[in-house]
């Protein structure tokens, strides 16, 4: 009895210790107005209240997610970068970069 109360705790512990996983993606790229610019792919880490988004060994993290009603207004936030972030549904997110007038909509599995 004692040997299955270790086992369960140790298996407790481990499957709380890991971090988040990190999600392949494939992206689109495109205009601020919608105008198809190509494709990409990308390693999306889902926080639930902030994502970060990897690519070509580059993230970038979307920081607190914020939103008044999330039923009404998408939860949003402004990157250190300077990047518009959004969470779309609990599988679509988008970055806008409002100084290159593009946005990626990554839609993960």
């Amino acid at each position: 009895m004692m040997r299955l109360s270790i086992l369960i705790l140790i298996v407790m512990v481990t499957g709380c210790s890991s971090g988040p996983k990190g999600v392949e993606c494939p992206g689109e790229v495109s205009t601020i107005y919608g105008q198809s610019m190509g494709q990409t792919q990308g390693v999306i880490f889902d926080l639930v209240n902030s994502f970060t988004v990897t690519r070509d060994n580059v993230s970038v993290n979307s920081g607190p997610l914020q939103s008044l009603d999330r039923f009404r207004y998408v939860p949003s936030a402004v990157t250190r970068e300077g990047y518009y972030a959004q969470r779309l549904s609990d599988k679509q997110f988008r970055l806008i970069n409002p100084y290159q007038d593009t946005q990626i909509t990554w839609t993960c599995p």
